[in-house]
């Protein structure tokens, strides 16, 4: 079984999220989710609140055999993609602008330490779902719960009510 890393800043872990995660488990692989901050971001849900939040999300799917929920340390990913022994990373693409992003970072992740990109296309009932529009909809009254594991929705609710 080979391990890859999933990356990124879930805040919050969608339900698009969890349909990647299912389907790199799926291929064989041992799954890292890499939860990182991201300064260029406007966060909402705290590193701890969004690591529970996954973690939960993993028990009540059963995944958590499978899937392991870790902190990206600061510092370049193929740093911890090495330390972790995972020879890829696993990106979902929403679009052709995602690919337009994502490709530059792949090609210089390949260059830098050998670690390949695996991209899933987004499954299309998830493809207009972003953390950031949640986070918006959300903010602005909207009902996220369609979108969102159970315990991101929780997560999400006891942050806006403690802010």
């Amino acid at each position: 079984m080979s391990t890859v890393v999933l990356p990124g800043s879930f805040d919050p872990f969608t339900l698009g999220h969890l349909d990647l995660t299912r389907r790199a488990a799926a291929l064989g692989h041992q799954v890292i989710i890499a939860v990182s901050h991201n300064p260029s971001k406007q966060g909402m849900l705290g590193l701890e609140a969004r690591t529970g939040a996954i973690t939960g999300t993993l028990v009540q799917e059963g995944l958590s055999g499978t899937v392991e929920v870790r902190t990206l340390p600061k510092g370049l990913l193929v740093d911890f993609c090495r330390e972790v022994g995972a020879r890829a990373v696993v990106r979902g693409l929403r679009s052709q602008l995602d690919l337009a992003y994502e490709e530059p970072m792949a090609r210089m992740n390949h260059h830098l330490a050998d670690v390949d990109t695996l991209f899933l296309l987004t499954d299309s009932a998830w493809s207009h779902i972003s953390s950031s529009l949640v986070r918006e909809v959300h903010a602005l009254g909207g009902d996220v719960s369609d979108m969102l594991p159970g315990p991101s929705l929780e997560a999400l609710r006891t942050a806006a009510a403690t802010s």
